[in-house]
């Protein structure tokens, strides 16, 4: 393939990736939004995640598991009442990685 062609692409393509990105940004910066748009838009980080973690919970291998053997599933509901507590990223994903590690270890 023609290395033009593909530098090309790749500059296409940060320029398709980048300003989505900048042009809200550059035009909102110097506006305060009101206080409706600032409530709602504080609901998307947890919408987001959401919608990449639950695939990944009911369906860790491509077909909804929602049985007694999804250790996924099972780790991330004591996961959920520590997040729900202590709001900690960092203490979340520790308990999630070791109550996973520990039963792939010991069951």
């Amino acid at each position: 393939m023609d290395p033009k062609l593909i530098l090309l692409t790749i500059a296409g393509m940060a320029l398709v990736t980048y300003l989505p990105r900048m042009l809200p940004a550059l035009a909102l910066s110097s506006r305060r939004l009101s206080p409706w748009a600032e409530r709602w838009l504080s609901h998307v980080p947890a919408a987001v995640l959401s919608a990449l973690l639950v695939p990944s919970l009911l369906a860790p291998e491509g077909h909804v598991q929602a049985s007694w053997d999804n250790l996924f599933l099972w780790a991330a509901l004591p996961c959920f009442v520590l997040a729900l507590k202590t709001k900690s990223f960092f203490g979340v994903v520790a308990l999630g990685l070791g109550l996973v590690a520990g039963a792939r270890l010991f069951l």
